[in-house]
């Protein structure tokens, strides 16, 4: 991190605590809402940050070198979208409010954040300048990289956080469920791959900690001309038993390290990004890993969860791949995916 702050720059990060980024954009003020939520239930510090670059200018002479801004202007600006967004949220919560202008690429800053973090928060989309290019050119940036959990909060999810006073700002188009529309469970999307059972656990963690319900979720997309190379004919019916097989041995494993979570599993069909999306349209929460084999927690870098973050109707949390000792006991209770 940049270490030339100015006078009443905020101290140096301490860890731990909810990172969440604003750039000013109803996008990052919806997720600063949810983000103030998270860390009055976790009763843990709420970090909110916004960063800026200072543009360097080619000087007119070949051997005048470069010219760059004056940054005081640029921070004041940065420090105006800060107090701005703070003040949606001031004395409405009980917790810690740590603002933070940082100078530095948007990312890089986060990223470098998430190091110490035990949450990262950020909108869909923004201006362009902090949260927006987040899924623009350096998309998969956090999600993919990032050394804790990220959560993606689409500004379609805005009217289930009316509650508790805070006016958090309404999407345009198709309506939103509010709060009490909203279905209280923790959905997890698994497609038989390790990273999958890593959301799994999180997305168990999750649940217990909301005393929710855990639904875990798989789809089994529909054939297409892609398969007619295959020698026999696919048995969907053989297939399905086969998956729910496993399903089941996973909910069992699962339910060994949180015996009493309730937790239920289903076997949809569809293609995984138009399931997941619906999930999320009603669900508390929607968690996935950071890969997989392409379906559910599948490709982050690819098609798949780059429709999931996109079009993703409530807040979505992407779990980082990281080593747990609960996945080496998970053979123990059935067949899983080879």
């Amino acid at each position: 991190m940049n270490e030339a702050h100015v006078p009443g720059a905020p101290r140096p990060f301490q860890g731990r605590g909810i990172v969440v980024g604003v750039d000013g954009s109803d996008q990052s003020m919806c997720a600063l809402v949810w983000a103030a939520h998270e860390a009055e239930r976790r009763q843990t510090p709420l970090h909110v940050v916004t960063a800026y670059t200072v543009p360097v200018f080619a000087a007119s002479s070949m051997d005048a070198g470069y010219a760059t801004v004056d940054d005081s202007v640029i921070r004041e600006g940065a420090q105006a979208v800060l107090d701005q967004a703070i003040g949606k949220i001031a004395g409405r919560h009980s917790l810690e409010i740590v603002p933070r202008v940082e100078s530095g690429d948007a990312a890089g800053v986060l990223l470098e954040l998430s190091e110490e973090a035990e949450l990262m928060v950020v909108g869909s989309r923004g201006r362009g300048g902090f949260v927006g290019r987040l899924l623009g050119s350096v998309s998969s940036a956090l999600p993919a990289h990032s050394k804790c959990p990220t959560v993606v909060v689409p500004l379609f999810c805005a009217p289930r956080l009316d509650e508790a006073g805070v006016s958090a700002p309404k999407p345009k188009g198709e309506p939103c469920p509010r709060a009490e529309e909203v279905e209280k469970v923790v959905v997890v999307g698994v497609d038989g791959s390790e990273q999958a059972r890593m959301a799994s656990l999180m997305a168990a963690e999750q649940a217990e900690a909301r005393r929710l319900p855990l639904r875990v979720v798989c789809s089994l997309p529909p054939f297409t001309g892609s398969l007619a190379w295959m020698p026999t004919p696919v048995d969907r019916d053989a297939l399905h038993a086969e998956i729910m097989v496993q399903l089941n041995a996973g909910k069992a494993w699962l339910q060994s390290h949180f015996p009493q979570l309730e937790i239920s599993v289903e076997l949809l069909d569809g293609p995984p990004v138009e399931v997941l999306i619906e999930e999320s349209r009603r669900a508390e929460l929607v968690v996935l890993g950071t890969r997989g084999r392409g379906g559910f927690a599948g490709m982050l870098l690819g098609s798949t969860s780059q429709g999931v973050l996109h079009h993703a109707k409530g807040p979505v949390l992407v779990v980082p791949d990281r080593e747990d000792p609960r996945l080496a006991d998970r053979e123990k209770f059935g067949p899983m995916a080879a």
